[in-house]
């Protein structure tokens, strides 16, 4: 996917679904990497970096400098490899300026040490709503698109955009909008924000769930999104639209790897500070997620307490 100036190479993690990028002005060699994945295996708790080191490998035999690793939004479906990245290729980790409220939201459900703070420090840069990032002769221009999650962002550079997970491809849809901070009415006209750009414009997903028979994808358009989206093709308003959302996701399962992910992920990529054995452990909070009317955690407790 090259022109004169800007080249846009995908890395499909078939495990996860996710879509990374490597985003580059030739002419000068600057480089970005978006939404960059850290393999976890959850049966054994391996993390391994094998996705990331094919980007890695990628950039390097090119000869580009990363000046900056993107995150669309706090992922909840696969650990961030952003340290990975930045400790082999350098650049700025950044995601949007609203993680601050993500951070609280989730500081509570996983009780987090006390030097946590949510106030977005964990980054190297926290993104505004509007503000261009220069990258070489390039520049992307931050879309700030809540609704999935309040710090969700896009990123626009000449003919292309960055949704991370606010669209998936036509034939699939949009994101949920049922976690913390979420908002099905609040993600509509997000997406509007995007489908009122020109209609040529090319736009790249995080994620790829193809329904079968097809093979994955992660390139579309906005006059294809309008005119072929399950949920949000021309037609369809918000009313409808915050119907359908809302039912749906009360359908969905969490995400296999919400728990472990989520803490990384508001870290900015980062692990959680080792325990007194040196080791560093993932907290898996009970009942902070699912859906059924589970037991109460306290008559639980009473019930398995030997007497």
């Amino acid at each position: 996917m090259t022109d004169s100036t800007m080249h846009i190479e995908p890395f499909f993690d078939s495990a996860t679904g996710t879509v990374s990028y490597v985003l580059a002005d030739v002419a000068s060699g600057a480089a970005a990497v978006i939404d960059p994945v850290l393999d976890f295996e959850p049966r054994s708790g391996t993390l391994s970096s094998e996705s990331a080191d094919k980007l890695i490998s990628y950039v390097r035999e090119r000869g580009w400098t990363v000046h900056w690793i993107l995150e669309t939004h706090a992922h909840a479906d696969h650990l961030s490899a952003a340290q990975h990245i930045r400790h082999h290729l350098g650049g700025k980790v950044a995601i949007g300026a609203h993680i601050r409220e993500v951070q609280a939201a989730f500081r509570k459900i996983y009780h987090f040490e006390r030097s946590f703070l949510p106030d977005g420090s964990q980054f190297d840069h926290l993104v505004e709503d509007g503000e261009r990032l220069p990258l070489g002769r390039l520049a992307l221009t931050a879309m700030h698109v809540p609704g999935h999650t309040p710090a969700d962002m896009a990123y626009r550079v000449e003919d292309a955009v960055f949704v991370g997970d606010t669209l998936f491809m036509p034939d699939v849809g949009t994101a949920r909008a049922d976690f913390p901070g979420g908002d099905a009415s609040t993600l509509y006209n997000s997406i509007h924000r995007i489908l009122v750009l020109p209609l040529q414009t090319r736009i790249f997903v995080c994620h790829d769930y193809p329904p079968q028979g097809r093979e994955p994808a992660w390139e579309t358009s906005v006059q294809a999104q309008r005119a072929h989206n399950l949920h949000v093709r021309d037609g369809i308003d918000e009313a409808a639209f915050v119907q359908m959302r809302t039912a749906r996701d009360e359908t969905l399962a969490m995400p296999t790897l919400i728990l472990p992910s989520v803490q990384v992920n508001i870290r900015a990529g980062k692990l959680p500070p080792a325990a007194d054995d040196g080791r560093t452990y993932v907290q898996l909070p009970i009942n902070a997620f699912g859906k059924s009317k589970a037991m109460p955690q306290g008559v639980w407790q009473e019930a398995h307490t030997p007497r």
